[in-house]
């Protein structure tokens, strides 16, 4: 009799640790191409526009331009600002045909983004949020130098009534007082930006720190913070203008 108990045990135990291996068996890794597409996809869902963009080719860029000066981070197309979508099904399209190709998003439609220094971001984005202040989307673009950049995603300073109230992007990317707002740019409308999930020459990504679940603020609320980490960042690093890969029309 005991050893008929004993072996109704041992039986019962091996099918509890098979049950339990069964239990313990690691979910499948995501797959890296739905996940980009998720991303992009939720991008669209908050009314930021799409278009493709280069990618890397090795250390250099996929666009067939020689001596490409911002490899991997311009739109394929000039007309980026009219191909620029959130319909979700081009998207798809784009994702799966282009599985490779970065995206950029047109901003001063829907969103604005300021443009910053990536170790002054990091001092902006913890300042921000100690004095509690609403901070939207944030993104991190890797890079050597300038190329270094933080992304604070905001809603647009809107469409005034009198079109000669534009501030252009031409002037946002290059400040003509660059000692009142060193090392930022302020993409409104005519510019863009690369938008995560991004891959760059060098083994360098675009990333997002703060998702597209974070609402966008008014982009008034984290220019002091952001312009005084720039002015305390350009004491320590020299500051060069920033290169343009693509003309950026008005």
């Amino acid at each position: 009799m005991g050893s008929e108990s004993g072996r109704v045990k041992r039986g019962e135990q091996s099918r509890m640790s098979q049950w339990l291996r069964r239990r313990r068996k690691p979910a499948p890794p995501e797959d890296p191409a739905a996940a980009r597409e998720a991303l992009l996809l939720a991008v669209a869902a908050a009314g930021l526009p799409l278009a493709p963009a280069a990618h890397p080719a090795g250390y250099r860029c996929s666009c067939d331009r020689i001596g490409c000066p911002t490899p991997a981070r311009h739109p394929v197309s000039f007309a980026w600002q009219t191909q620029s979508t959130t319909d979700r099904a081009q998207i798809e399209r784009w994702a799966r045909n282009q599985p490779q190709a970065n995206f950029i998003t047109a901003t001063g439609m829907v969103h604005d983004v300021l443009d910053v220094p990536l170790e002054a971001g990091r001092d902006a984005l913890e300042r921000l949020l100690a004095a509690g202040i609403e901070v939207g989307p944030v993104a991190e673009s890797g890079g050597t130098g300038d190329q270094a950049r933080m992304l604070f995603f905001t809603a647009t300073r809107g469409t005034p009534e009198d079109e000669d109230e534009w501030w252009p992007c031409e002037l946002d990317c290059h400040p003509e007082t660059m000692d009142e707002h060193p090392g930022l740019r302020w993409h409104c409308r005519g510019s863009y930006v690369l938008l995560p999930p991004a891959t760059l020459p060098g083994d360098f990504s675009v990333s997002w720190l703060r998702d597209m679940r974070h609402p966008l603020p008014d982009p008034l609320t984290l220019l002091e913070t952001l312009t005084d980490a720039c002015a305390q960042y350009a004491g320590t690093a020299a500051q060069t203008p920033a290169t343009v890969a693509w003309p950026l029309g008005r």
